[in-house]
């Protein structure tokens, strides 16, 4: 009967719990869903539209919200949210591309890290020819550490001097990212870049001869058993790799049980091990304190033995985390796209202090 009060509360908020059948820890699933029903009404999650955990490589406690949402380019309006309802992944993508890259490394279809990056762009001559140039690597693409001018992090999305919204506007992206000015050293600083991402997109397409949302498609959501998803596109056709990604909650769970397995799928290698590690391996710290392997962020949440965690985020209140010393994947989607980045940051700080980590020890 307690249970069923602490589901009507969630109800009542205009939320709904789902737990999936074949749940080990009913116990712990019971206790996340009081603490998510006390933290809604304290209001302290606001915009949530989902919580996923899995643990020990299974599902074992959804909640959907309802609320207004919005894709990369449109408004959605008022969504009520469950399992076969999409989601953005906005900047989360860049963490999937990482993936998808390591795959078409393993297959010989793209370059090294310690390749030359102009190498791969002949098409632009010119720009490779520039001093510097010569100096940046892919290992320099994957850690975010070019060395070139891009702010997309001080400059609100939307504004032409925002890099990122200055690259979809661009009559060729490429040539935008890669004729960005030489500010720095390249490996000596992490600088947040989305044509980061864009470039590997373009790398994993040329080599492999398929679009990128088509390759992703075949060699990583298909081995898991995705459901649909989808992939915004610019203008140009060309796919947002950095931040376009749309995937159900429950399958972008999967790449975090993915992750949990060394990348592999009921025995089955998908992403090569040795890539798992090397995304998940710090290259550089980033701004906020956290470090940066390729394409990956990770660090420490502060407890009475820190737990170390690796993971993507996401503009807006999107987050994979996944945290081997509790064999979890968490996925939260929010649409706090007009809060600021730190009051998006305190609401998942609430969720995981309040809510994950004292009900799944």
């Amino acid at each position: 009967m307690a249970y069923l009060n602490r589901r009507h509360l969630l109800a009542g908020l205009g939320a709904s719990v789902v737990l999936p059948r074949a749940m080990p820890a009913i116990a712990a699933s019971s206790d996340a869903a009081e603490r998510l029903a006390a933290l809604m009404q304290a209001g302290k999650a606001p915009g949530l539209h989902a919580l996923l955990l899995s643990q020990g490589g299974k599902l074992v406690f959804e909640h959907y919200g309802e609320g207004a949402d919005q894709g990369w380019d449109r408004q959605l309006g008022q969504v009520k949210f469950g399992p076969d309802v999409l989601h953005d992944l906005r900047s989360v993508s860049k963490s999937v591309v990482g993936l998808a890259y390591g795959i078409a490394l393993a297959e010989g279809k793209v370059p090294p890290p310690d390749a030359k990056l102009y190498a791969q762009f002949p098409e632009y001559a010119d720009l490779a020819a520039q001093p510097g140039r010569d100096k940046i690597t892919i290992h320099h693409v994957l850690s975010m550490t070019l060395g070139l001018d891009w702010d997309e992090l001080t400059i609100v999305y939307g504004d032409p001097r925002n890099a990122e919204t200055a690259m979809e506007a661009a009559p060729d992206r490429y040539r935008f990212i890669l004729e960005r000015p030489i500010v720095g050293e390249p490996g000596a600083k992490w600088s947040y870049c989305g044509g980061a991402t864009a470039l590997l997109g373009r790398l994993i397409a040329k080599g492999t001869g398929e679009a990128l949302p088509a390759y992703c498609r075949r060699v990583l959501f298909d081995p898991l058993g995705f459901g649909p998803s989808d992939w915004s596109v610019g203008r140009d056709g060309e796919a947002r790799a950095a931040s376009g990604a749309r995937l159900l909650p429950r399958d972008l769970v999967k790449v975090g049980q993915l992750m949990l397995a060394n990348g592999s799928w009921n025995g089955k290698s998908i992403v090569p091990a040795e890539w798992v590690k090397r995304v998940t391996t710090p290259v550089v710290q980033t701004r906020f304190g956290r470090d940066y392997g390729y394409h990956w962020y990770m660090g420490d949440i502060a407890a009475a033995q820190p737990l170390h965690w690796f993971g993507g985020i996401g503009w807006g209140g999107q987050y994979l985390f996944v945290i081997p010393a509790r064999d979890l994947a968490v996925v939260i989607h929010c649409g706090n796209y007009r809060l600021s980045g730190q009051e998006q940051t305190a609401v998942m700080f609430a969720l995981m202090k309040e809510v994950v980590l004292p009900s799944f020890a």
